[in-house]
């Protein structure tokens, strides 16, 4: 038994020469949240949600980052949802290795994609415009079916001239739409998802940038596709941005050939910030398209007037919400949102 214990000591050991002990890094952050919501709808979907609520949202990280004998850097990242239930506690987990002018390969076990990353880039002083409804959007869907069990390889930022730096990722995930399979095993779908996104940043204040996701076709049930392209500009204490996302849905996910509804969805905001304070006026339009003889939902439009305050860790917010014609139904949501959050 001693006999074993060396062996199983040594073989732990050297996997762990790899990295200099002085150079690996743990740490624990963590933030707290409490919200005050009043909602009012008069669309059928939105009755239930009437009303106002008083709740918390904690949240805690945890990373460690190592340095390995050719210089190249590896580090995990978890953050824990400590309201969530049981089985969703976990929110976000990744582990990158970061290889130096050869780029970066990150696995993304649950969230954190570089495609994910550009579902909503608008400028804003509190939460998405979409954050506020009780509409079922789909203009943030972008980059959702390949953001957990995938894999991304991120390039450096190369110069291209005049003062521009561009900069790209791939995307691949063997099970698209479903969560990561367990290490060494496998996942309920073997219908794989790929995805590509592109940055151009200008010294100016000028970034512009875009990606093209899309599942592959298995059997009868046709893959999906999305495409979102942006821009943001920022002069000073000002910041504007105009996003715009197509969703072409996939078949019916009960193996037919029928096609899902399309969604086109454009949406703009400006944010201004002035030392601690930040404001912003942000608007998203989304329209589900006609499919066969079921004729095109009404536009659903999305706004959102937000504030911000910070002192040191702590951040007080206040949003107004409004969502014309919820589901693309005649009808109006309304939501407003005080919170105070702190950071640890």
């Amino acid at each position: 038994m001693n006999n074993l214990k060396k062996v199983g000591l040594s073989a732990l050991a050297g996997s762990l020469a790899m990295f200099s002990a002085n150079a690996v890094e743990y740490t624990v952050s963590g933030d707290a949240q409490v919200v005050y919501s009043s909602a009012e709808g008069n669309e059928a979907g939105a009755i239930g949600s009437n009303g106002k609520g008083l709740g918390m949202d904690t949240d805690l990280y945890f990373s460690a980052a190592g340095e390995l004998d050719n210089g190249w850097t590896v580090s995990i990242f978890t953050a824990l949802d400590m309201e969530a239930s049981s089985t969703a506690i976990n929110s976000s987990a990744q582990m990158t290795i970061g290889m130096g002018s050869l780029g970066t390969v990150q696995y993304n076990d649950i969230s954190g994609s570089a495609a994910n990353g550009i579902d909503d880039v608008l400028p804003k002083a509190y939460e998405e415009a979409w954050d506020g409804t009780s509409h079922a959007a789909s203009s943030h869907a972008f980059g959702s079916s390949t953001q957990s069990g995938s894999v991304d390889y991120r390039t450096p930022s190369y110069s291209v001239g005049s003062g521009t730096t561009m900069s790209g990722a791939v995307t691949y995930d063997p099970n698209s739409g479903s969560g990561s399979a367990s290490a060494g095993g496998v996942s309920g779908t073997s219908q794989s998802g790929h995805a590509v996104i592109v940055k151009l940043v200008s010294d100016t204040g000028l970034t512009v940038g875009g990606g093209f996701e899309d599942t592959e076709d298995l059997g009868t049930t046709i893959g999906a596709e999305a495409a979102t392209a942006y821009a943001l500009y920022s002069i000073g204490p000002v910041s504007i941005g105009y996003q715009q996302t197509y969703i072409n849905a996939s078949s019916n996910p009960t193996g037919t050939s029928t096609e899902g509804a399309d969604t086109e969805a454009e949406g703009y905001a400006i944010a201004y910030t002035a030392g601690n304070v930040s404001v912003s006026y942000a608007v998203v339009n989304e329209t589900a398209q006609a499919v066969g003889a079921t004729a095109a939902l009404l536009e659903v439009e999305m706004t959102a007037i937000q504030a911000s305050y910070s002192m040191g860790a702590m951040t007080i917010g206040a949003s107004m919400y409004e969502t014309d014609n919820p589901e693309g139904v005649t009808g109006k949501y309304e939501e407003t949102e005080l919170s105070v959050s702190f950071a640890f």
